[in-house]
């Protein structure tokens, strides 16, 4: 099986109800999963290919988005497993604890969390795998 990751999406936006609720929550899951919080302002904030902000900004038009599903890369099932309970500390509630998901593919391994405004918010390792590369790098 192949399985290609970063050249479908280039961004996604959540509007929430509470940012510093939210931002409680994804600093807690993004530390764990080595992703840094790349910028903020008083109204959102990003981390990669994820912009999070409030229902006031000028970027949310006054509406909430709703819920979503979210999967995030883990590099192994430890990983997998500190997001959870990082996400947990964080404000975030269980909505599958970490284990395999054989329904998925062998070797699947996620842990699930809503998210202060109640988005599917998932952790995945794959399985022992080759990379071609961490991540994909654009510089202008």
């Amino acid at each position: 099986m192949e399985l290609h990751r970063g050249r479908l999406i280039d961004h996604v936006q959540l509007v929430v109800r509470d940012l510093k609720a939210s931002r409680r929550f994804y600093e807690a899951v993004f530390k764990v999963l080595d992703v840094p919080i790349g910028g903020s302002a008083e109204d959102y904030f990003w981390a990669d290919e994820l912009f999070v902000s409030s229902i006031d900004s000028r970027a949310a038009n006054g509406q909430l988005t709703g819920r979503h599903h979210l999967a995030f890369q883990a590099k192994d099932r430890a990983m997998v497993d500190a997001f959870y309970k990082a996400g947990l500390d964080g404000g975030g509630t269980d909505n599958g604890a970490p284990g395999e998901r054989q329904h998925y593919h062998h070797g699947y391994y996620a842990a699930f969390l809503l998210d202060p405004d109640g988005n599917n918010i998932e952790a995945v390792f794959h399985g022992p795998a080759n990379r071609s590369a961490a991540s994909v790098k654009i510089t202008f």
